[in-house]
């Protein structure tokens, strides 16, 4: 054992012949800590005793009781310095400002690498070159940006890749690739959704979008205003955004119904050669209200019980479905509202009650998270 103590702490040696004190330095991370070790006369570690520098201690606070629990079950003193430089190790690591550095030459490649994709195309870099941020632009002229964390063991390790996209994004790594190697194959990855986008950027632009307020690039799903109170929700699929969406209409019955009834009838006419937002116009047999029609204030409605439009992210989506009332309300709290009401009853997951402005009867499916 004295030979593989020599071997692997050369700086920690004997001070009797009996071999039961031992002194020394143990090093971590480039850091050196006094030790001392007494062993009783058997030498089990049961018994042994560990005495340290002040340093090592405040390093140690919070440890103490691994460490303890350590030097009790190691089969040896070996086994037993092995596991508390493991302990230190772990314990330097945490400590705030504490960061490892990588070999000269991750840094060499990594400038390398950017040079010869262009620095123009990044856009972010952390203090420590391990996470990345590199813009793209698709044949539309959109802006895309990759976000690259890089591994200590780059480029043999892969990195991690995050993009905002509707899809999973797919980069194939090999210990031979760089970053302009993932930059290009980020670009094939934008581009096979252009279609998609554009799908997007034509709804956007010529309808009233209620939600998402502030949509990413990974949103596929539109909440588009058709009037006041009435709505549509389409789900658009990324790899197939010219084919007929999901759809949902939301608003009252009397309005939703015969639009509904449109939809199926004439669900057969969607043309995958138009557009999605002309294919909608024709199967609903409708015009959306658009930007240079209407203002978006004729469709921001506030909550007749909280009196806002928007709740959190959420915008009122429930609405009486008496004609002369149409009343709109945030699911929440017209739900909420019900609940509070003794006259009100439930049905698995469906409250019936009564409109908190017209008194007719209204209904609201259960708040998930409540019971």
């Amino acid at each position: 054992m004295s030979c593989l103590l020599m071997r692997e702490s050369p700086m920690i040696i004997a001070l009797n012949k009996e071999k039961t004190v031992y002194d020394g330095f143990i090093t971590v991370l480039e850091k050196d800590f006094r030790i001392r070790i007494s062993l009783p006369p058997d030498h089990q570690m049961k018994q042994a005793k560990l005495h340290c520098c002040w340093q090592m201690k405040r390093l140690l606070h919070g440890y103490q009781h691994i460490v303890k629990q350590r030097l009790q079950h190691s089969t040896n003193l070996m086994a037993f310095i092995l596991e508390l430089r493991t302990v230190l190790e772990v314990a330097l690591k945490s400590q705030p400002g504490c960061q490892s550095f990588s070999p000269p030459q991750y840094y060499s490649q990594l400038i390398t690498e950017m040079e010869i994709l262009g620095w123009d195309k990044l856009l972010f870099i952390d203090a420590e070159f391990r996470t990345l941020k590199m813009k793209a632009e698709d044949s539309a002229g959109r802006q895309h940006a990759i976000t690259i964390k890089l591994k200590s063991k780059y480029p043999a390790e892969a990195p991690e890749f995050s993009a905002d996209l509707p899809v999973p994004l797919v980069i194939t790594w090999t210990s031979q690739s760089t970053l302009a190697v993932v930059h290009s194959q980020f670009l094939i990855n934008v581009e096979a959704l252009s279609e998609f986008w554009s799908v997007l950027d034509e709804i956007d632009e010529q309808t009233w979008v209620l939600e998402p307020e502030k949509p990413t690039k990974a949103d596929s799903m539109r909440r588009i205003a058709i009037g006041n109170n009435v709505s549509i929700k389409v789900q658009i699929d990324p790899r197939h955004p010219k084919m007929l969406p999901e759809c949902c209409l939301l608003g009252a019955e009397h309005v939703v119904t015969p639009l509904r009834n449109k939809l199926n009838a004439n669900m057969h006419l969607w043309n995958p050669d138009c557009s999605v937002l002309q294919n909608m116009k024709d199967v609903l047999e409708i015009e959306f209200p658009s930007p240079t029609t209407h203002e978006k204030s004729s469709f921001s409605v506030e909550c007749g019980i909280c009196y806002s439009y928007r709740l959190e992210s959420d915008i009122p989506d429930q609405v009486c479905n008496d004609p002369r009332c149409g009343q709109p309300f945030h699911q929440v709290c017209l739900y909420e509202w019900l609940r509070g009401l003794p006259t009100s009853r439930q049905s698995f997951n469906i409250v019936f009650g009564e409109c908190p402005y017209c008194s007719k009867p209204i209904t609201v499916k259960m708040v998930t998270g409540n019971a």
